[in-house]
């Protein structure tokens, strides 16, 4: 198993153009590009639950326990 050569990418991005057209393409990317920042925003949420959480059961930052 290797890298994908550009011939391969011009293949695949063919196939794409064939099964969704060139109307879809767009919609599918802003679909993805949506679904990539709600996922980002959500483990930056869950970050901040668990950095929020683990203050409240020990205050002291890390260079205060030394």
């Amino acid at each position: 198993m290797g890298n994908i050569g550009t011939t391969e990418l011009i293949l695949i991005m063919c196939v794409i153009f064939l099964f969704f057209g060139a109307k879809k393409i767009p919609e599918l990317a802003q679909g993805l590009g949506k679904g990539i920042r709600e996922f980002r925003k959500a483990s930056r949420e869950i970050q901040d639950d668990v950095d929020t959480d683990t203050k409240k059961i020990d205050p002291k930052t890390p260079e205060q326990k030394g």
